[in-house]
């Protein structure tokens, strides 16, 4: 049986008096990539704050490589190896592409080991270190969120509705990077998405959340995998 990287237990959690998460249970091995799916409102981002520590716990229990994180402040989190790109654009705009890249890292003495192992698949960014990332176009700002957390080489990372607002050639670009990353250092992945062909593309596994509860899960690789997932959109 594969060891579990990520492992959530009958998690409530929402924001205030508002419960948007409902004794949601996920696991997630490790190694693996599970796309989490549904529409806006249904508590896709809610989850990946409330394992980030970002939103507190009303009951339930999650444990990550090995440890209880239920209660961990967000820095302590990163720390046990978890990386997290955000929906939003969660960058330094006034700082370098290298100073946000830097942002990975536990110390800048391994930057040029680092960007050596993620260069072969985020070449726009080797002439442009110096560039402030508030001049890069959007897809290019998408690709450096996800560019900063391979270079912490993390055991897990999270990743938020990374696709959204981006033209296919950049899709295209990000879904490279995360097969290689899996490939290369075995990341096991949590992705939350609505592009569905992306999402299967790169998971083994999918989930659809539907106010706060996961009402279905299957293979990423079945053949009706897709219309599956679309018919629940719809709904």
């Amino acid at each position: 049986m594969s060891e579990i990287a990520l492992d959530l237990q009958d998690v409530t959690s929402g924001y205030k008096t508002s419960v948007v998460l409902r004794k949601l249970s996920l696991t997630v091995a490790s190694g693996e990539a599970v796309a989490l799916l549904g529409k806006n409102g249904m508590g896709k981002t809610t989850l990946v704050k409330t394992i980030m520590g970002y939103l507190p716990k009303k009951s339930g229990a999650i444990r990550a490589i090995g440890q209880d994180i239920t209660r961990l402040a967000p820095h302590r989190i990163a720390q046990a190896g978890i990386a997290y790109a955000p929906q939003e654009h969660a960058l330094f705009q006034d700082l370098s592409v290298r100073d946000n890249l830097c942002l990975g890292l536990a110390k800048a003495s391994v930057f040029d080991e680092r960007f050596a192992g993620i260069e072969p698949v985020f070449p726009v960014f080797k002439s442009r270190l110096r560039q402030f990332a508030g001049t890069l176009s959007g897809g290019e700002q998408k690709m450096l969120l996800v560019a900063r957390a391979l270079m912490m080489r993390p055991s897990i990372i999270l990743l938020d509705e990374i696709t959204e607002g981006l033209q296919p050639s950049v899709i295209d670009r990000l879904a490279e990077a995360l097969l290689w990353e899996r490939k290369r250092h075995g990341t096991t992945l949590l992705l939350i998405e609505q592009n569905v062909p992306f999402a299967l593309k790169v998971a083994d596994r999918y989930a659809v959340l539907k106010q706060g509860e996961i009402i279905d899960h299957g293979n990423a690789k079945d053949a009706g995998a897709a219309g599956t997932i679309f018919e629940h959109l719809r709904v």
